[in-house]
C-alpha cells in the first residue's frame, strides 16, 4: 500500500515554499537514491525538475539488461499562487509519482529492490500560472512543453507511465484513476492487457479506460484540442507511453484547490509500484510486439505526429 507515502508527500508539496530540494531532503535518507534538481526558467516563471533514479540490481546502471520503467508526473504546478492558495488538483500527477518512488525506495530498505532501474520524473512550481480551457481552466506551465519533455523522458526508459489529473472534462466519469491505450511512434495501439489486470488487481474493481485521439498525442501548441498533457510524453520517445489519469466524476478545474483525493492518488501510486514490479521482470508487456511491426509493415511509420508542423 502506497497511502503513507502519498499522505507524506501531499502534505510536504502542500506549501508556497515547496521546490525540488523538498523532494530531495524527501529521499535523503535512502542512500542507493539518486536525486537531480535542475532548475528551469521561461517566459511564465520558473520550476524545479525533479528526476529520482531507484537503481535495480539487474538494471542498466548495474550492468545488466533488465528494462527501465519511466513514471513521469505531468503537471503545469502544484499551486496556483497568488491567485489560489494551496494545492491545487493539477498537483496529484506529482504527488503519486513521488509517492511511488518513495515507497520503491522504502522498498529496497525492506530487501523488496526491483531487478530494474525505475527513473520518476516530475516538477515542483508551487506559483504556476493558469489558462483558459472548455470546460473548466487548467493550469499552465512557467515553460514549454518541449523543455518539460527534455527534462523529463529520457532515453534510458524502455516504458513510460504518464500519471497526470485529468479531471477537467467530460469525457471520464469516474472517481479514481483511469489508463488510456498504449501511444507508440504516433500509433494508438490497443489498451494493453497487462496493464488491465494489474489495474484490476491492485484497485479490487473492473478495470477503467479512457478514450484519447490523434489530436492528444500531437505536439502542444500546433492549434489543435488536446484533452490534456498526459500524453505530451509520447512526442519525445520511442518507447510505448501509457497515460495514468486520476480521474473524477465531476469536472473539476485543474487550479481548483481542496479537490485532490488522497485515497485515488495513492491506488495511482500503487498501480505504478506494481506495474514497475511486472515491467521490471518481464511480466508485464505495453504492447504486443509483434502486432506493432505490422502495422508497419501495412501502413508504416506515423512518427511524423510526434513533430510540430511548420506553420
Amino acid at each position: 500500500m502506497s497511502l503513507t507515502q502519498t499522505l507524506q508527500v501531499f502534505e510536504l508539496l502542500d506549501s508556497a515554499h515547496a521546490n525540488g530540494q523538498t523532494v530531495v531532503e524527501l529521499l535523503a535518507s535512502y542512500s542507493k537514491i539518486q536525486v537531480t534538481v535542475t532548475k528551469i526558467s521561461g517566459a511564465k516563471g520558473s520550476t524545479d525538475f525533479v528526476r529520482i533514479v531507484i537503481p535495480g540490481s539487474a538494471g542498466k546502471l548495474a550492468g545488466g539488461s533488465a528494462p527501465t520503467l519511466g513514471i513521469i508526473g505531468r503537471l503545469g504546478g502544484i499551486g496556483a499562487r497568488p491567485t489560489c492558495i494551496g494545492l491545487v488538483s493539477d498537483a496529484d500527477g506529482a504527488v503519486a509519482a513521488v509517492a511511488a518512488a518513495l515507497k520503491l525506495a522504502h522498498m529496497q530498505t525492506q530487501g523488496d529492490g526491483l531487478p530494474g532501474d525505475v527513473i520518476v520524473a516530475t516538477h515542483i512550481c508551487p506559483d504556476a500560472p493558469t489558462r483558459p480551457h472548455e470546460p473548466v481552466d487548467f493550469m499552465d506551465s512557467p515553460v514549454d512543453t518541449e523543455d518539460m519533455n527534455e527534462q523529463e523522458v529520457s532515453a534510458e526508459m524502455d516504458a513510460v507511465l504518464s500519471i497526470d489529473t485529468t479531471k477537467g472534462n467530460r469525457i471520464i466519469n469516474h472517481k479514481g484513476f483511469a489508463i488510456s491505450p498504449t501511444v507508440k511512434e504516433g500509433y494508438i495501439l490497443r489498451v494493453s492487457d497487462d496493464l488491465l489486470r494489474i489495474m484490476e488487481m491492485t484497485s479490487g474493481r473492473p478495470a477503467v479506460t479512457f478514450p484519447i485521439t490523434t489530436q492528444d498525442i500531437t505536439p502542444y501548441g500546433n492549434g489543435v484540442y488536446h484533452l490534456n498533457s498526459i500524453l505530451q510524453p509520447s512526442i519525445a520517445t520511442s518507447a510505448p507511453v501509457v497515460g495514468v489519469a486520476i480521474t473524477a466524476e465531476s469536472v473539476v478545474p485543474g487550479c481548483g484547490t481542496g479537490a485532490s483525493h488522497e485515497i485515488d492518488i495513492a491506488a495511482a501510486a500503487k498501480f505504478a509500484v506494481e506495474v514497475a514490479k511486472e515491467f521490471s521482470r518481464g511480466t508485464c508487456k505495453f504492447f504486443d510486439a509483434a502486432e506493432y511491426q505490422l502495422l508497419l509493415k501495412l501502413y508504416g511509420s506515423l512518427a511524423h505526429i510526434q513533430r510540430r508542423q511548420a506553420s
